[in-house]
């Protein structure tokens, strides 16, 4: 582990870096960040010719290959190689099952979440949808068709549901997984390149190695950009609406600069003392705020969403899945690609998290608890958020504040401020719900960087201070040019181009797996 490291002293610095991978992983991401900042406006066309011709030209790649990784792992839950145990047959569990349920529980929270809660349901609620509604329910006059709306209920939440249920965590679970058996299993480096020896060998540790190790890196640092840039408009949205601060472009890189800078804070405190302070007091607030709009909200009616939005995800999960033949090509692009893009980009950071804290546990119930706890608290979250912000605007109408901000302005990071501003309590809430955003932003960051740096230190997990600062400051940096070289397009449309690519990576780790599953003792 990090025997080919190359070891420096610069002044007061230490590095422990895997050369190849750090070398040629910062070298092309400076460069990058130089070009788009000398030639922004070709830049902006560039981002967003991306962003179209990879949505449409492989839509049905990203459907395609998240289908595959929900059967995959189908198919280790129902196959003899689900008893084999992580770590080996002796193995038993580091964290009790109650610690376990909790940090999966947090893996499923993020600025995904607090970003999309509101927005999404209402969103797929009021609009035509690819399930079969008759037209859009009418909420250009204020006026909800009340006959449409229970369907409209159901399939938006469904739909919503699908983009942070079963599909993402199985692309998290194969790489947890593989981290995981190839790491405690076989003695090897935690590192992505560690799961293709059944299938390389010995070249693993040469560039074909490399190369995968630094598409991990790329994919990694582009899907923490797009949250850090989702993030970063909310909450300045949010400091907007509640305190009247400036909103636009500058007021986002002052925010992400200004977190960048905590997060720095974080990563020299160190895991203990840093990240998982900040984690725990985050998912204390998140607790807080979704049990009180489940409280103040229409209660009844979040829990017959939460239960309508879960059997109707059922019964269209098979056509929102099928990749061909269809017509709905907005969503399927525009929202279904991006998801799947986005969470395949952040599998590297979420399944080295799950891998690192899922020693002791068979594959089975490794995979099930993986697949299914952070689906069923995504439900829930969307059900209370969506389900609530639906309710204001079938009641309101036009009075709404999500129907005059994200219907009718199309303000999206203002979602679910407005929804805040509709219930008890709003300045509260929603100074809460700021400071929520932010520390998501600061822990992804610190987490982040913890990901990029044990991969480019060649599988180290205590690789010096220096080098997860030079990881944190770079997610801050990329985050900050990517919006000034073409705002959320650009984010889009380098976390759809570094999804296509770790999306083939993900689809030999699971043959990868299962030579690695067939050799261990049941």
């Amino acid at each position: 582990m990090g025997q080919d490291n190359v070891q420096r002293r610069i002044g007061p610095l230490i590095f422990d870096i895997h050369n190849p991978v750090f070398l040629i992983s910062s070298l092309t991401v400076v460069t990058f960040v130089l070009v788009t900042l000398i030639f922004q406006d070709q830049a902006s066309a560039v981002f967003n010719w991306l962003f179209d011709f990879v949505t449409k030209t492989f839509d049905w790649v990203f459907l395609s290959a998240a289908n595959v990784f929900v059967l995959f792992c189908l198919f280790l839950v129902f196959s003899p190689l689900g008893k084999v145990r992580l770590g080996g047959t002796a193995a038993t569990p580091d964290f009790g099952y109650a610690s376990w349920f909790a940090m999966l529980f947090a893996a499923g929270m993020g600025i995904g979440l607090m970003f999309f809660g509101v927005l999404e349901p209402v969103y797929h609620m009021q609009v035509s949808n690819p399930l079969g509604l008759e037209g859009p329910i009418n909420t250009e006059t204020g006026e909800i068709d009340q006959a449409q709306l229970a369907d409209a209920r159901g399939h938006g939440l469904a739909a919503t549901i699908f983009h942070f249920g079963l599909h993402p965590w199985a692309a998290y679970a194969i790489v947890a997984l593989s981290l995981a058996l190839f790491t405690y299993n076989k003695q090897l480096p935690l590192s992505i390149r560690s799961a293709f020896y059944p299938l390389m060998g010995d070249k693993v540790w040469g560039w074909p190695g490399h190369v995968i190790d630094i598409i991990a890196v790329f994919a990694t640092l582009f899907g923490l950009t797009t949250s850090l840039g989702l993030g970063a408009q909310q909450a300045t949205s949010g400091l907007h609406y509640v305190f009247g601060v400036p909103e636009g472009l500058n007021t986002q890189i002052i925010v992400i600069a200004g977190v960048t800078a905590v997060a720095l804070i974080s990563v020299v405190r160190g895991i203990d003392g840093g990240v998982k302070l900040l984690s725990n007091i985050n998912m204390c607030f998140a607790v807080a705020l979704l049990f009180f709009v489940f409280l103040a909200g229409p209660t009844m009616q979040i829990l017959k969403d939460f239960w309508n939005g879960l059997s109707t995800y059922a019964t269209d999960i098979i056509p929102l899945s099928n990749p061909i033949g269809r017509e709905d090509d907005s969503f399927r692009e525009s929202w279904t690609s991006f998801y799947w893009a986005w969470w395949i980009s952040w599998s590297p950071f979420v399944g080295m998290f799950i891998a690192r804290v899922s020693r002791g546990r068979t594959v089975r119930e490794f995979i099930i608890c993986v697949m299914l706890i952070p689906t069923v608290v995504s439900v829930f979250w969307m059900a209370t958020f969506g389900g609530t912000a639906i309710t204001q605007v079938a009641t309101m109408g036009e009075d709404s504040g999500v129907y005059q901000n994200v219907i009718a302005n199309y303000n999206d990071s203002l979602a679910m401020f407005a929804m805040f501003g509709d219930m008890p309590l709003t300045m509260i809430t929603s100074s809460i719900g700021i400071i929520l955003v932010l520390v998501f932003f600061i822990t992804s960051s610190d987490s982040g960087s913890l990901v990029i740096d044990t991969i480019t230190a060649g599988g180290k997990t205590e690789a010096p201070t220096a080098q997860r600062v030079f990881w944190a400051t770079t997610e801050g940096v990329l985050a900050i040019v990517l919006l000034i070289g073409g705002g959320l397009t650009a984010l889009q449309a380098m976390v759809n181009a570094t999804g296509i690519i770790f999306t083939m990576v993900l689809l030999f780790l699971c043959w990868a797996i299962l030579q690695g599953l067939r050799s261990e003792p049941k």
